[in-house]
Protein backbone atom coordinates (compact mmCIF):
# COMPACT_ATOMS: atom_id res chain seq x y z
CA UNK A 1 0.00 0.00 0.00
CA UNK A 2 1.28 3.61 -1.36
CA UNK A 3 0.62 5.48 2.38
CA UNK A 4 2.69 8.64 0.70
CA UNK A 5 -0.56 10.28 -0.57
CA UNK A 6 -2.61 12.01 1.88
CA UNK A 7 -6.42 10.29 0.85
CA UNK A 8 -9.29 9.10 2.91
CA UNK A 9 -8.34 5.85 1.40
CA UNK A 10 -5.27 5.56 3.03
CA UNK A 11 -6.63 6.96 6.36
CA UNK A 12 -8.69 4.26 6.57
CA UNK A 13 -6.43 1.15 5.89
CA UNK A 14 -4.35 2.84 8.61
CA UNK A 15 -7.05 2.49 10.87
CA UNK A 16 -8.29 -0.73 10.12
CA UNK A 17 -4.53 -2.12 10.01
CA UNK A 18 -4.33 -0.32 13.79
CA UNK A 19 -7.30 -1.66 14.93
CA UNK A 20 -6.62 -5.38 13.74
CA UNK A 21 -2.74 -5.19 14.63
CA UNK A 22 -3.70 -4.10 18.57
CA UNK A 23 -6.95 -6.94 18.07
CA UNK A 24 -9.81 -4.24 19.88
CA UNK A 25 -12.47 -5.43 20.92
CA UNK A 26 -14.12 -2.02 20.41
CA UNK A 27 -13.07 -1.73 17.02
CA UNK A 28 -16.75 -1.13 15.65
CA UNK A 29 -16.52 1.66 17.95
CA UNK A 30 -14.17 3.01 16.16
CA UNK A 31 -15.09 3.61 12.88
CA UNK A 32 -11.79 4.54 9.90
CA UNK A 33 -14.60 6.91 8.58
CA UNK A 34 -14.24 8.74 11.76
CA UNK A 35 -10.57 9.94 11.00
CA UNK A 36 -10.20 13.41 8.91
CA UNK A 37 -7.26 13.52 6.21
CA UNK A 38 -6.40 16.78 8.24
CA UNK A 39 -4.67 14.26 10.55
CA UNK A 40 -2.80 12.31 8.36
CA UNK A 41 0.15 12.73 9.56
CA UNK A 42 -0.40 12.23 12.90
CA UNK A 43 -2.43 8.71 12.12
CA UNK A 44 0.71 7.63 9.73
CA UNK A 45 2.75 8.25 12.93
CA UNK A 46 0.78 5.71 15.27
CA UNK A 47 0.47 3.43 12.20
CA UNK A 48 4.05 3.09 11.38
CA UNK A 49 4.69 2.50 15.45
CA UNK A 50 2.36 -0.28 15.41
CA UNK A 51 3.26 -2.21 12.69
CA UNK A 52 6.84 -2.13 13.26
CA UNK A 53 6.43 -4.04 16.69
CA UNK A 54 6.19 -7.33 16.77
CA UNK A 55 3.69 -6.96 19.76
CA UNK A 56 2.45 -4.38 22.17
CA UNK A 57 1.91 -4.11 25.80
CA UNK A 58 -1.28 -3.49 27.33
CA UNK A 59 -0.02 0.41 28.25
CA UNK A 60 0.85 0.75 24.35
CA UNK A 61 -2.53 -0.17 23.27
CA UNK A 62 -3.84 1.94 25.94
CA UNK A 63 -1.83 4.77 24.89
CA UNK A 64 -2.25 3.97 20.97
CA UNK A 65 -6.58 3.80 22.23
CA UNK A 66 -6.32 7.09 23.84
CA UNK A 67 -4.18 8.95 20.85
CA UNK A 68 -6.67 7.91 18.65
CA UNK A 69 -10.01 8.47 20.59
CA UNK A 70 -7.69 11.95 20.40
CA UNK A 71 -7.54 12.06 17.02
CA UNK A 72 -11.34 11.87 16.02
CA UNK A 73 -13.27 13.83 14.48
CA UNK A 74 -15.55 14.97 17.37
Amino acid sequence: MDLSSKTQENVEYMIESIKNKLRMASGAAMQASSFSVERYEDILDIYELVVSKPSLSISEVEAVASELGRLRRK
